[in-house]
């Protein structure tokens, strides 16, 4: 059971607040997470090479559409996508985890990110690191990191834009 402490104020909640509790009691059935099982290391790599042409043909958008506030990295990630129609690179959405995750512990934990950093330049610095995960990644290492983690999926975007092929 909760009890309100009404002497503190609320914070804002961040996207690994929501975490799940991995604590099972002995009398539950232990079960495995679903996974995705890849035949070989070849399937793995070519997997990987297909998502990376696929990434490399969508272009980057050339111009911004608005100033998206945020509070999160992941946050402002999402309202990109949504924003543009468009997937983030795996490694894209791996960095965005990565640089919430730095902010635990710190002074400014709580402090919504868009007050740091101004929307403009978050944005402008996604897109930069984008384009660099789909230009320049090696299919060679997002197989080996999807190896090692059996719920890479869950940063693979599910958006598909349309391609325009130019002849």
């Amino acid at each position: 059971m909760q009890r309100l402490n009404l002497g503190t104020t609320m914070k804002r909640p961040f996207p690994w607040d929501n975490q799940i509790d991995s604590t099972i009691s002995s009398n539950t059935l232990r079960t495995n997470p679903p996974t995705i099982h890849i035949d070989s290391q070849d399937a793995l790599i070519k997997r990987a090479e297909m998502y990376q042409d696929y990434m490399r043909q969508i272009p980057i958008p050339s111009h911004r559409g608005s100033v998206i506030p945020f509070t999160s990295w992941m946050g402002l990630g999402r309202s990109i996508k949504q924003l543009y129609g468009q997937p983030l690179h795996y490694l894209t959405n791996i960095l965005l985890k990565q640089w919430d995750q730095v902010r635990i512990g710190s002074e400014d934990e709580y402090k919504p990110l868009d007050n740091m950093i101004h929307p403009c330049k978050a944005e402008a610095t996604i897109w930069l690191v984008e384009e660099i995960h789909r230009q320049t990644s090696s299919p060679f290492h997002i197989a080996s990191l999807w190896q090692v983690d059996p719920m890479y999926n869950g940063f693979i975007d599910s958006i598909f834009p349309t391609l325009v092929h130019t002849s």
